[in-house]
């Protein structure tokens, strides 16, 4: 009895690979085909039947066992921790989706109150309306590829957001709820909505933007950002026409959903900012706009009435030119007014209007007429009412008084007034020819000094400097004959106070004079400033003792704060004294219940696993234990591959040498292989396992199995990855960029093929060597386009048929690809990313190629379906690629860089083995397989520090002798791994023997290499 959808998969199959003539055959083929057309009828008629069965049976089936196969549909039913995380990653999407929808609606709420709101209110109303359908189609999207989570959307309930295109009745009630009729809601159309999308979120900055009033750098960023990523997106997803139906695609328009989340929450923020900050900006700006209107409007009504009032006492007097004169400003300056006070009830009409036009986008004569005209007007009335007022003064005969006080104040305001409007207008003027750069006084002052640089200027300013001159020197003559006097006369009164009166012999009383020996003038001066020397000498030396004191009191205290400091850090140690170094955390708890034993595999994975032979995999795989450590690296270990053979083990190692061991009880050094430039990325066995391909930046060298350098080859380009071809010994692939070139071990150029806009980081080939797989990102979209800078680049999968040299097929991801590997039998490719995400594996299938059905019915294509996801038991970084494992390539193995180890079943995605970090060998960088048997199975990591460890299980019946390790054959000429492979391991393992030793294997052959 058929369980799940197996019949349905063989039907698939069938129709897909063996509908075509006889003769042509494929390695992927799953059937063959039929000569006799009756027959070939009857067995698809018996599939049918088959597949409804299997249909009818599925309910009855044990829940409990997944099913690993794809539906009619191609949709991978996955495993219910999948199930579940993709479900919550479209509820997020759609929770971000329903924020902006808010926001939106409060936006358009608060927009409003703006005037020349209608163009923003579109935008907005036309943005929800794209947002609902893009939400329906991710729906429909997350439903195909997780139906047991996410319920699809009737397309009946699918509400049209948009108010705007609904009109009111009437009476003015608000019209009925509107569906949205839009056929074009299919998977296809995700191109043409995303381009449809980015048009919408630019139309709403720009309408945004059209408010001078309020600009957020932040909205502006964001929305250019998005705009960005949704064209790149939009153009990528073109190349995937007729294809979106397919799982692969569907899948990363899924992923797509945490990118458009990021930049939508960055929206939501910005928006809701602006409408806390932003709108109420606009508002008051606009308020104060249509203040200065109103207030406008109330001057010129007032003054319209002053105007009219006055006519009456003038508009009688028709006799001379003086009355006439008056009349007519008089009646000018009412009309003025009246102009003023309507073009202002105009203007604030106009701003406040919800249906206006932005400003950029009405005429200029109108845009003048509506926002300066009125107070051009007002200026006008009130020059007319003072020159008639001033005539009104000589016409009717005033006093002198009157006539000569009001035609000065007249003068006067009227200068002012003319004054300042003409710096309105040049303030005016400047901001549109410099945009605010300049200021009105900044080109004044350039312009004088350009006045000033002239030659009849600089010419006047040499005369005028020379008259300056020639005034100073007088005054200073002046000042100095004047001192001098007054010093004369100093000098007097000095020599009259210093003589003392004696008495003669005659009586009479003499003045006697003191001798000066200095100058008068220095006298003079001395006697200021000697004595405030004097006083001032003590409080100085005083002032240098008390700073002195307070240097020394400054430094005791210091001392003292810096002690009492380290007393208080001594009593209680801070945790964070250093900052930049944290606590060291172990990477896991070695003193935790579950210790270093490996854990106890889970109901639920038993339950996953089918048939005998996956089942008795498990206490195998418990058995798996350290062997030996080889420490022959300094540095750390880049690369490790077993020869196809199993006798050898190859490593790559920065500390720029690759070491081959031999395999066996004990491993040991074959040779040392020393590159004396460039660090080595890759290590390639050929089929056989004689030849050795080592990778270098620039190159690649070609060695034996003993270690001897036979060709250094130089390439112009870097080197990303090296493959051999299948079965052959002298081919071999180059991946250089977006180039892939087939060399031979001589170095010479066989053949080229390009990769278009793909930068390659790893490629695989099929085991029949029509096509070649590779990964790598997306280095520009077909329109040119990059995404920004906080968005990924898509990557790619891509089939590539050397014999026709056609791209069969590319599959978008989003995560970063590290690597690429194809199974033995090429049914099977697994693929390794970058960092936490976990490996997966794909299957290739041959189907119709439907592009070229009408030439050749009968070609085939390659296409690839996810099968699995293989799923650790913690986030985890993972360490280098994940390999097949096994010698069938049964098992998928993984390394974590803390030196944990997964081992799942390949067809059910069971995890079958998890290894716990070792307590010693350091954090891991690779791992790798030794596929020549399954009796024992052997793996080994390299680390950080240069130690490659090997793993091992214990092997029964097992001699000394290497070759016998290796390939003991039965005598029907089968090996003891192909018995193991054509028949289920049966009874449990030995006991697992502690053969851990930690050594440095001996080196038997070290060779140097330049280059």
């Amino acid at each position: 009895m058929f369980r799940g959808t197996g019949a349905a998969h063989a039907a698939r199959s069938f129709h897909d690979a063996n509908s075509n003539i006889p003769n042509i055959s494929s390695p992927y083929a799953r059937g063959e085909a039929f000569t006799d057309p009756r027959r070939k009828q009857t067995i698809i008629s018996l599939l049918d039947v088959l597949s409804e069965l299997s249909h009818e049976a599925s309910s009855d089936s044990d829940t409990n066992l997944p099913s690993n196969f794809e539906d009619d549909r191609d949709v991978p039913t996955v495993d219910e921790k999948l199930q579940v995380a993709g479900s919550e990653s479209f509820s997020k999407f759609e929770k971000r989706i329903d924020n902006l929808d808010k926001e939106l609606r409060n936006f358009a709420n608060a927009a409003r109150q703006l005037g020349s709101s209608v163009g923003i209110l579109s935008s907005a109303f036309r943005l929800r309306e794209r947002l609902t359908k893009l939400l329906f189609l991710f729906r429909e999207n997350a439903a195909t590829l997780f139906p047991r989570k996410i319920s699809r959307q009737p397309r009946e309930t699918l509400v049209n957001p948009n108010l705007m295109d609904r009109r009111r009745t009437w009476r003015g009630h608000q019209p009925p709820l509107k569906l949205m009729n839009d056929d074009n809601l299919e998977p296809e159309s995700f191109p043409g909505q995303f381009a449809s999308f980015a048009e919408d979120v630019v139309t709403f900055l720009n309408c945004l933007n059209e408010f001078p009033e309020f600009t957020d750098e932040a909205v502006n960023t964001s929305m250019r950002a998005f705009e960005v990523d949704l064209k790149y997106w939009a153009s990528c997803l073109q190349e995937y026409k007729g294809q979106f139906r397919y799982p692969a695609v569907q899948r990363y328009i899924h992923d797509l959903t945490s990118e458009i989340g990021d930049h939508i929450d960055n929206i939501t923020v910005n928006l809701s900012m602006f409408i806390e900050i932003g709108v109420p900006t606009i508002r008051f700006a606009q308020q104060h706009a249509a203040a200065n209107l109103l207030n406008l409007s109330t001057v010129a009504t007032f003054f319209s009435a002053v105007t009219a009032t006055t006519l009456q006492f003038s508009y009688q007097l028709t006799d001379g030119v003086l009355e006439k004169a008056v009349n007519a400003f008089w009646f000018s300056s009412l009309v003025f007014s009246i102009a003023a006070a309507v073009n202002s009830l105009l203007g604030l009409t106009w701003k406040q209007a919800m249906y206006r036009s932005p400003g950029h986008r009405v005429p200029w004569w109108v845009l003048i007429w509506i926002k300066r005209s009125p107070l051009v007007f007002l200026v006008m009335s009130v020059a007319c009412f003072s020159a008639g007022l001033m005539l009104f003064t000589y016409a009717t005969d005033q006093g002198f008084v009157t006539s000569t006080i009001t035609t000065v104040f007249t003068a006067v305001t009227s200068f002012g007034l003319v004054a300042v409007s003409a710096w309105f207008a040049s303030e005016r003027w400047i901001f549109v020819q410099h945009r605010g750069h300049v200021w009105l006084e900044d080109v004044i002052n350039e312009a004088t000094h350009r006045m000033l640089l002239l030659s009849v200027v600089v010419e006047m300013r040499k005369i005028i400097h020379y008259f300056n001159q020639r005034i100073l020197a007088v005054r200073g003559l002046l000042r100095r004959v004047s001192f001098k006097k007054l010093t004369d006369m100093i000098a007097r009164m000095r020599h009259k106070h210093h003589t003392l009166p004696t008495t003669t012999q005659e009586g009479r009383p003499q003045m006697i004079e003191l001798s000066h020996h200095q100058d008068i003038s220095i006298s003079v001066c001395s006697e200021f400033t000697e004595r405030p020397n004097s006083m001032e000498g003590h409080p100085s030396e005083e002032s240098d003792a008390s700073r002195r004191a307070i240097a020394r009191q400054r430094f005791k205290g210091a001392v003292r704060s810096v002690i009492m400091m380290q007393q208080q850090q001594a009593g209680q140690p801070h945790p964070y004294l250093r900052p930049f170094m944290p606590p060291r955390t172990p990477s896991f708890d070695r003193n935790s219940s579950s210790g270093m034993s490996p854990t106890r595999f889970s109901s639920i994975g038993l339950n996953t696993i089918r048939g005998q032979r996956v089942s008795t995999l498990i206490p195998k795989l418990k058995t798996l234990e350290p062997l030996q450590d080889l420490s022959v690296h300094t540095a750390l270990v880049r690369h490790l591959q077993f020869s196809p053979n199993g006798k050898y083990l190859a490593t790559s190692s920065w500390d720029r040498s690759s070491v081959i061991f031999r395999v066996g009880e004990s491993f040991s050094t074959q040779a040392v292989l020393v590159h004396v430039r460039g660090f080595i990325g890759q290590v390639a066995w050929s089929a056989s396992g004689t030849v050795l391909l080592t990778r270098l930046t620039r190159g690649i060298k070609v060695w034996t199995e003993d270690g001897l350098c036979k060709k250094t080859i130089d390439r112009p380009h870097s080197v990303s990855s090296i493959a051999w071809l299948p079965a052959s010994e002298t081919q071999f692939f180059s991946v250089e960029g977006s180039d892939v070139f087939k060399l031979n071990t001589q170095g010479q150029v066989l053949d080229s093929y390009h990769f278009g806009r793909i930068q390659l980081h790893n490629v695989a080939v099929t085991p029949d060597g029509q096509r070649l797989l590779g990964v790598g990102p997306l280095l520009a979209a077909p329109n040119g386009l990059h995404p920004s800078r906080t968005t990924r680049v898509e990557k790619r999968i891509i089939v590539f048929n050397i014999e026709t040299r056609v791209f069969e097929n590319q599959t978008p991801v989003v995560n970063d690809v590290r690597d690429i590997t194809i199974s033995k039998r090429g049914g099977n490719v697994l693929i390794s990313f970058e960092r936490k995400t976990p490996p997966q594996l794909w299957k290739m299938e041959l189907v119709r190629d439907a592009k070229d059905r009408q030439h050749n019915s009968y070609t085939q294509v390659a296409r690839l379906l996810l099968r699995h996801t293989y799923l650790p038991k913690a986030h985890l970084d993972f360490a280098g690629p994940s390999y097949f494992g096994g010698k069938d390539d049964q098992l998928v193995l993984c390394a974590g860089k803390a030196g944990d180890i997964h081992i799942w079943d390949r067809d059910s995605a069971a995890l079958l083995h998890y290894i716990r970090p070792q307590t010693f060998g350091g954090d891991l960088t690779c791992v790798a397989w030794n596929h020549s048997t399954d009796d024992p199975f052997m793996f080994a990591t390299g680390s950080h520090d240069g130690t490659v460890r090997i793993w091992t299980t214990p092997a029964g019946d097992r001699s000394s002798d290497d070759a016998s390790y290796l390939e003991r054959r039965t005598d029907a000429g089968m090996t003891i791994s192909d018995q193991f492979a054509s028949s289920p391991i049966l009874g449990p393992p030995p006991l697992p023997v502690s053969r851990r030793n930690r050594e440095r294997a001996p080196t038997i052959r070290t060779t140097f290499s330049q280059g």
